[in-house]
């Protein structure tokens, strides 16, 4: 076995793989975010469907989602063998700062937390991502005014078992801007007017939120990005930006839908 192979088999060699892919993975839900955020406008979903598109269909956009899809396998896989090695041997989880509590109960439970966030995404890919690629989504045709864009028409144009071909123009003799796209945002506001499910992205939200606290932080310190200098930020990021404003602003979105739409 080749020096690398060692290095990555080795339990600090699997820590660094789950340090490097959770660090990506917050870079994910930064962008996912902003993205998601399209949702509180209303505009009945066109910016939010405008944006899903774009996320599909930009090249260099897709090669990222296929990194981001292996990421999260990775992630999983490398955080069930560390919890299964756990249980065998000397806990080897993330790395944490000396002489300090850094949420012990976070750092007991970082498998428990971690599926049901696996959970969460398996069900909110099959619904969303899933139905997004391969569902019968319907379309909606959207107008909207070039003097006032707050005046929106949107035309729903059910599913008859062909795609619609994506548009966006402008149709300047009208003074519209038009977009005709998938209708994910339909799917989006079924989804999150059922309570069962508003329920569960709170919860695994609340899960996400736990995760961060310790893992963003931890994974700096398993990377050597621990310097004295950079602590402070470190943990700032880590707590209120990754592991609470970034779960709130998730969780507020379905109920947002389940409360207002």
């Amino acid at each position: 076995m080749s020096n690398y192979a060692k290095t990555f088999s080795s339990s600090l060699g699997k820590k660094l793989i789950m340090s490097l892919t959770g660090l990506f993975l917050c870079i994910f839900l930064v962008v996912h975010l902003i993205g998601n955020l399209q949702l509180f406008k209303d505009d009945g979903g066109q910016a939010f469907n405008a944006y899903s598109y774009f996320m599909t269909h930009f090249p260099p956009i897709k090669i990222v989602s296929y990194i981001l899809y292996i990421s999260i396998i990775v992630h999983a896989v490398y955080a069930l063998i560390l919890t299964t090695g756990n249980r065998k041997a000397r806990p080897v989880g993330y790395a944490y700062y000396k002489g300090e509590a850094n949420s012990p109960w976070t750092s007991r439970n970082m498998g428990i937390l971690g599926t049901i966030i696996l959970i969460f995404l398996v069900v909110h890919m099959s619904n969303f991502w899933a139905q997004y690629h391969w569902g019968d989504l319907p379309h909606a045709r959207y107008e909207v005014s070039l003097t006032n864009p707050q005046d929106v028409v949107v035309t729903p144009i059910p599913f008859d078992g062909s795609e619609i071909a994506h548009a966006d123009y402008v149709d300047a003799q009208a003074g519209k801007q038009v977009l005709i796209a998938k209708d994910l945002y339909k799917i989006v506001t079924e989804s999150f007017s059922q309570w069962w499910y508003v329920l569960l992205y709170v919860i695994s939200m609340a899960a996400l939120s736990f995760h961060l606290i310790h893992g963003f932080r931890s994974a700096f310190q398993t990377l050597g990005w621990d310097n004295s200098k950079y602590i402070p930020l470190i943990r700032f990021l880590g707590v209120w930006v990754f592991g609470v404003l970034i779960p709130l602003a998730f969780a507020a979105m379905p109920i947002y839908i389940f409360l207002f739409r």
